[in-house]
């Protein structure tokens, strides 16, 4: 049996969950609470780090080593190309993704959405334990200062997150043009990392949260520039998710 300890908001808990769909295996999740996650996954892994995936007594931790542990134990539908340029390309792709872009995404997105218990509290609490509604609301105001210090969220630090992000946004889409992948001609981790990791800016469906119609004002602005940068997202999600 595979299980996957996540929290659902996590777009790094979502690179594996579709890698996990995309192969089409069975699996269950468990969502943990945010800050009263620490002691399971700290028990689990060692660290207090999202994702965990636990399979016949083994546990791998990082997004990116469960894929290579996926592809490796479970063949079919690969996700690392067999070509080793491409398979090379595909994974400075995925290293791009997992440190120019989901890092900067949770940034700015966590800056503004922490100001927002009453849209963030039910995506938190969202499939976790039945006592999360209740506990959540008295501990958020403290994780919420814990999440801020941790990521080292201000203004200033929002603001470079977003350059960055545009920085990365753009490159991709030059990669892009007149392509359908970014490496060969299908389907590989790469475009899994990226789009998983983009996911939340674009408010991607089959994600497996219900987004909020509307971002607070600041996060929509931001989600709404870079729609047509990621509309390759939008059509990943339809085809392969």
């Amino acid at each position: 049996m595979l299980t996957l300890y996540q929290f659902p908001i996590s777009h790094y808990c979502e690179k594996v969950r579709w890698a996990l769909d995309y192969k089409r295996l069975d699996y269950r999740t468990v969502n943990l609470l945010p800050g009263l996650h620490m002691a399971k996954a700290t028990k689990l892994s060692g660290t207090s780090s999202l994702p965990v995936l636990v399979h016949d007594g083994r546990i791998i931790k990082n997004s990116s080593d469960i894929v290579d542990y996926l592809d490796a134990h479970f063949p079919e539908s690969p996700l690392t190309p067999d070509n080793q340029a491409l398979r090379q390309e595909a994974m400075e792709w995925e290293k791009f993704a997992d440190e120019q872009i989901g890092i900067m995404v949770r940034a700015v997105c966590y800056h503004v959405l922490l100001d927002h218990p009453d849209m963030l509290i039910p995506i938190f609490t969202n499939g976790g334990p039945w006592y999360g509604r209740f506990v959540m609301p008295f501990i958020y105001p403290k994780l919420s200062s814990a999440m801020r210090n941790k990521m080292k969220l201000n203004q200033s630090t929002s603001q470079t997150a977003l350059e960055q992000l545009d920085r990365a946004i753009d490159k991709l889409d030059a990669h892009l043009q007149n392509r359908k992948f970014l490496v060969g001609d299908c389907f590989t981790r790469a475009d899994l990392a990226v789009a998983s990791l983009l996911a939340p800016l674009c408010k991607a469906e089959k994600y497996g949260v219900d987004w909020p119609q509307r971002f607070p004002e600041p996060l929509e602005k931001i989600s709404e520039s870079y729609s047509g940068k990621t509309a390759w997202v939008k059509r990943l999600y339809a085809d392969y998710r």
